[in-house]
């Protein structure tokens, strides 16, 4: 059995995949900020059939996160699949001119220190598996292709995450490690034909087996 890891898991779009990959045969690692919230998604995964163990990490400790990473490699086995998913947070979110040098710490920090250290963290195992096994995940919202003046700090930084992933997959993919990102504008609807947590948890299946796009935008708007 291989492991998907899901960094920034929660009780939508992360137990989603969870789900998703789970009925795939997958293991389930959770990472987030809180072992007691990541135990009691575990708990509900657990009884829809889904191996899932929580780990808890700080995306903003790079030595948090990569620490958490082999704990659930040495829990749960290899893993294949690496989703970065984070929620940013709401003071990341300025507009432009009121934005200071020390107001991008954060954003940088979490979108780019963080998957930076997670992916130097399982690509050996990404290699050992063999090729057109390990995918890397990245999701981000749409000011990542097209920023928004009232939100300085993630515009700037999933700007600088988008274009470390488009180099991974460059590279990577010379290796057959599939590096893909999902563009999710606004936010997450249940129950949306575009973007309930389901809809976007396929969306994200699809891009680890097809193997045949960097990039994939869900319609919507900001």
């Amino acid at each position: 059995m291989t492991t998907i890891a899901i960094i920034g898991a929660g009780r939508g779009l992360g137990a989603a995949v969870a789900r998703r990959f789970g009925a795939e045969g997958f293991a389930v690692a959770l990472l987030s900020r809180s072992q007691s919230k990541l135990d009691a998604l575990a708990e509900e995964l657990a009884a829809d059939g889904v191996q899932a163990r929580g780990f808890a990490a700080d995306v903003r400790d790079p030595a948090s996160l990569a620490a958490a990473l082999e704990r659930a490699t040495e829990t749960l086995g290899p893993i294949e699949v690496l989703q970065y998913s984070p929620l940013p947070q709401k003071d990341f979110m300025r507009p432009v001119l009121e934005t200071t040098p020390a107001d991008l710490v954060g954003p940088v920090e979490f979108s780019i220190y963080g998957p930076v250290a997670a992916v130097h963290q399982v690509l050996p195992g990404m290699r050992f598996l063999g090729e057109n096994r390990g995918t890397i995940l990245f999701v981000n919202g749409g000011s990542a292709v097209t920023p928004g003046r009232n939100v300085t700090g993630t515009s700037v930084a999933f700007a600088g995450q988008a274009a470390y992933a488009q180099l991974l997959h460059e590279v990577l993919g010379e290796e057959g490690i599939q590096v893909s990102q999902l563009i999710i504008p606004g936010k997450i609807e249940p129950g949306s034909p575009d973007k309930d947590p389901a809809v976007l948890a396929d969306l994200l299946w699809d891009l680890h087996t097809r193997r045949d796009r960097f990039r994939h935008q869900v319609a919507g708007s900001d």
